[in-house]
């Protein structure tokens, strides 16, 4: 023992010491620096390089010469011995004596009695087989070539290997009591049967690509159709009949005139084995057969589809009702020979060809979430994945009584199956449809034509699988239809399988009959469109009596139409947003699911009124920009000339001071700046928007599933985006933020920060200034400026101790009337009155452009401040009552006017002037039209956003259109009132 230890321990020594020895080598290399650094290459050889006595090595990448004994394999990757060598013990090769030939197994020589075939092995006639040991497995001194007993009872015949007698197929000796598949029989696929006279005869072995227009033989066809179809019809092999139905698959369950293709013989057979009985008490399934087709005859799709729902309830939430918020589908898979594998749930992405995490391909199976999935796959990925078809049999699980699993099963209509050369599936007559059971995924074995060693010539994809569910209305209780499994095929013809692409999809849709949705919402817009075109005659009648016309004209025409548009855009607006409201409070908050949202294809009206609101709203809105930036508006200036004492020579000398212009511009420039003054700031507008649908995630709930979670995890799936919640939500909170806004400008910034429209009216007062506005020939508005204090055109001093005074009621009111506060009024003028100042106004637009401060003549500067003068004295005197033939007296309107914007008095004599406490006047101001701008963002938002399905897109171009809109309406507004008013355009600032 203590010997083994000190060796032990010396033998823990010297590792030791070689450790600390290569620890020393490296700090040593480390301390003197590094060395060079050697760079090594290896030479490139392939397969193809080797030569006739090389092989190659895949272990070095190098091609490797075998020994003078040996030659390369078959596959080229290693050495076997030359014909006539064996192996010995030390893996060499060494030449059996001349008269005998190499064992089986090549490991020993033995005397062959029949000679030697060509790999230097004994030979055996046909039939018999070759025996080389005994039963203990020593070497015979010669082999032995033993027959096979063909006769009763053995009927035994060499194996496909000849090393051993087997029993004869049972059809073989069935046929001939023996085992040879004599004439008139025929031997095909490991069968003997007599197909003469019979409909097995005339099979046809082909595949028909109809995408690609080309009829292909196929050898998987020429070897197994006949063989499975015999041994359907005579022997009811139930594998030889899935087998048989597996190729009706492959040939997409397509029956043509000539009935002896896969399908031909699988109907003939189905025909010809009533008397067998049915499965389960479905008609449709034969004893024996696999079940491909619901009927032969296209009309029962229908029948099939709606007659019965499925006898259980789903639910988008959990309860203790319903439990039911998946669909659990299983296949019943089988191989392509007919064989069962296994029964597998379509979860993990069975059906799936497109690659992705589990939790978003689950997805696909919550219900009420539509889901889509499609990418683009290489056609040698599919030959890797799938060198054989795999087939699925789909059915719904549903749980029966008593706990116990149900199946449904689950119909496919197949868009590629031709009834009679006619594609009966692709329409949209349900009447014409022929539903068949059974899909496949990939079939890559069909087009193999001459061998099935062979690379196919075509394969064929299932490019669009879609599963559509169907909820029965009027039920409450998420009651559906059976499930319709759509499958479309893609033949693809093998070219460059690296670099051919197919594109490849599975989706799940639901749909439900939306038809009573639809007609509400089309008699909504009716009985609205007949109220709006009632709106439009008043609003029509409203407008002649403002431009103080009776005549209805082409003009008048076209402002009804006009009118009608604004209304009907109000209409379309109204209708679509209730509608984004409707789906998106309903579908999100239901928990027994009683409506689905309407497919794509059904929101195409949805989307026409969205677009129909967004023109009629917009040619609405040119129409009244178009009347704010060209209406008459003038400035009353009630300053009078102050008389004024001058020394002049020891003397004092009386003059008249001019009264300053500068109240006059600095009113024009407040009006100016007020013109495109709005309710709502539209930057904060954007970007509120945008964070409540980006941000805070409310942009997920136009996801077209249930949940309604405002956070999303990156691993979750993502359901397509539906149009109409879209709209719902971007309309709920654009409209919900502009009215907050408007809410805070009226209710707190206004009152506590700043009011710019009573601040203007207060300028006016204060600035001895009125504002008469005409936007119609014969209406417009009015705001009283005059002065209490009688002149504004004073110094500091003065001007505060008047406010002081004015604040302490030491002075009159600034009403218009006598002991009256109003200074805004709706008026309403006589023709009479109009022809006076469109006299007047007339010499004021005579000349081409505003005067200039510099370089003009003395005539024209004369003329215009003679017409200047000329208004200014006609209005002042006109409000002074100072015309009797242009007078006016003042009133209030009636609620009903109020009510319809119109008024019921035509001006006669004298002219209207209503009290109007609500500042009307902002009508000819953005500030007036909020409701409209408002609208008209709103739908520029979504239009924009339904044509890119982005809402970053759709709100800097919103905000965009405002700043430019905004920008033109104050360039024009500010030419027209240089132009109204005789203000120079370079005093508007």
């Amino acid at each position: 023992m203590e010997t083994k230890k000190r060796l032990s321990v010396g033998h823990q020594g010297t590792a030791l010491s070689a450790a600390l020895g290569l620890c020393c080598a490296v700090l040593l290399a480390g301390f003197c620096g590094p060395g060079p650094v050697q760079s090594h290459s290896i030479p490139l050889q392939l397969p193809s390089d080797c030569g006739l006595q090389e092989y190659y090595e895949p272990s070095n990448l190098s091609c490797v010469r075998c020994q003078n004994s040996q030659r390369p394999s078959h596959w080229g990757t290693s050495c076997v011995c030359l014909v006539g060598y064996k192996r010995n013990s030390t893996g060499d090769c060494e030449r059996c004596p001349e008269s005998l030939g190499v064992t089986a197994d090549g490991w020993s020589c033995i005397k062959c009695p029949n000679g030697l075939n060509s790999n230097g092995n004994c030979l055996c006639p046909p039939g018999n087989i070759l025996v080389e040991r005994d039963v203990n497995g020593s070497l015979l001194l010669e082999a032995e070539c033993i027959d096979c007993d063909g006769t009763e009872p053995s009927f035994t015949a060499a194996n496909t290997l000849g090393n051993r007698c087997e029993r004869c197929h049972h059809t073989v000796i069935n046929r001939s009591n023996s085992c040879s598949c004599n004439q008139p029989n025929i031997m095909t696929g490991g069968i003997c049967y007599n197909a003469a006279g019979s409909i097995l005869s005339k099979a046809l072995l082909t595949v028909h690509y109809s995408q690609l227009g080309l009829i292909l033989r196929s050898e998987w066809f020429a070897t197994h159709l006949q063989a499975s179809a015999a041994a359907c019809l005579m022997y009811s092999n139930q594998t030889s009949c899935q087998a048989l139905g597996n190729m009706c698959v492959m040939n997409m369950h397509s029956t043509s005139i000539s009935s002896a293709d896969a399908c031909g013989l699988f109907q003939y057979i189905f025909t010809s084995t009533a008397g067998l009985g049915v499965i389960h008490s479905l008609s449709y399934w034969r004893t024996n057969l696999p079940w491909l087709f619901y009927g032969d005859q296209p009309g029962l799709a229908s029948r099939t589809l709606v007659s019965s729902p499925v006898p259980t309830s789903y639910t988008f939430k959990e309860s203790e009702e319903v439990e039911n918020t998946k669909l659990q589908f299983l296949a019943a898979v089988y191989d392509v020979r007919g064989n069962f594998i296994k029964w597998q749930s379509l979860a993990g992405g069975l059906l799936q060809l497109c690659p992705d995490i589990v939790a978003r391909i689950d997805a696909a199976f919550s219900f009420g979430t539509t889901y889509k999935q499609e990418c683009r796959i290489s056609v040698s990925k599919l030959l890797r994945d799938h060198p054989e078809p795999v087939f699925y049999d789909v059915y719904l699980a549903y749980p029966g009584n008593e706990k116990q699993q149900n199946l449904l099963p689950v119909p496919v209509l197949n868009l590629n199956l031709q009834y009679h050369e006619m594609f009966v599936n692709q329409g949209d007559n349900i009447n014409n449809w022929l539903l068949t059971r059974r899909i496949f995924l990939v079939d890559t074995i069909s087009g193999r034509e001459n061998s099935l060693a062979d690379p196919p010539r075509l394969i064929r994809v299932a490019s669009k699988i879609t599963i559509s569910i169907r909820l029965v209305p009027d039920t409450y209780k998420g009651i559906i239809y059976p499930p319709l499994m759509t499958v479309q095929y893609t033949d693809v013809q093998l070219q460059n399988p690296e670099s051919q692409i197919v594109k490849v999809s599975f989706s799940v849709n639901y749909e439900m009959r939306q038809l009573d949705s639809l007609k509400k919402t089309d008699v909504a817009i009716g009985v609205l469109g007949g109220l709006a075109v009632l709106w439009s005659l008043l609003k029509t009648a409203a407008w002649k009596r403002r431009i103080g016309s009776s005549f209805i004209d082409m003009q008048t025409v076209i402002h009804f139409l006009i009118f009608y548009a604004g209304a009907l855009a109000d209409v379309f607006f109204l209708v679509t947003v209730g509608t984004g409201f409707y789906w998106l409070i309903l579908f999100k908050g239901q928990q027994y699911v009683s409506v689905l949202l309407p497919v794509p294809e059904e929101e195409y009206n949805f989307v026409s009124y969205v677009w129909c609101a967004f023109a009629l709203k917009a040619l609405q809105l040119l129409y009244k920009m178009t009347l704010l930036l060209t209406i008459d508006v003038f400035f009353i200036d009630w300053e009078r000339p102050k008389a004024r004492t001058q020394p002049s020579e020891g003397k004092t000398k009386n003059s008249v001071a001019p009264v300053s212009i500068w109240r006059s511009y600095f009113i024009a420039n407040e009006w100016n700046e007020i013109q495109t003054v709005r309710k709502i700031s539209p930057l904060f507008q954007v970007f509120a928007v945008l964070f409540f649908l980006e941000i805070a995630g409310f942009k997920y709930l136009a996801l077209m599933d249930p949940s309604s979670s405002l956070s999303r995890n990156s691993q979750d799936y993502m359901a397509p985006w539906s149009r109409i919640l879209r709209y719902g939500v971007s309309t709920a909170i654009w409209l919900a933020i502009g009215c907050l806004q408007v809410l805070f400008f009226s209710v707190i910034y206004e009152r506590y920060v700043e009011d710019k429209i009573r601040q203007f009216v207060d300028l006016c007062s204060m600035s001895n200034i009125s504002v008469f506005i005409l936007s119609h020939r014969c209406y417009g508005y009015y705001i009283h400026g005059r002065s209490v204090h009688g002149h504004s055109d004073t110094n500091m001093e003065e001007m505060n101790l008047n406010l002081k005074r004015e604040a302490e009621n030491l002075c009159s009111q600034r009403g218009l009337q006598p002991n009256s506060d109003i200074q805004t009024f709706q008026i309403s003028i006589s023709s009479r009155a109009r022809t006076h100042f469109d006299q007047i106004h007339e010499s004021l637009t005579k000349r081409h452009g505003p005067s200039r401060l510099f370089h003009t003549s003395l005539s024209t500067s004369d003329l215009n401040t003679r017409a200047y003068n000329s208004m200014n004295k006609f209005l002042s005197s006109f409000i002074d009552h100072a015309f009797k033939e242009v007078d006016y007296f003042v009133k209030d309107k009636m609620f009903l006017e109020r009510l319809l914007s119109m008024e019921f008095m035509e001006p006669m004599d004298k002219s209207i002037f209503y009290n109007d406490e609500n500042h009307s006047f902002t009508d000819v101001l953005f500030y007036g039209n909020e409701s409209t701008l408002l609208i008209f963002d709103t739908l520029f938002f979504c239009v924009v956003d339904v044509a890119s399905q982005n809402f970053v897109l759709a709100a800097i171009l919103t905000f965009l259109q405002q700043e430019l809109f905004r920008l033109l309406c104050n360039a024009v507004g500010k030419k027209n009132l240089a132009s109204k008013t005789q203000i120079d355009e370079r005093f508007l600032i």
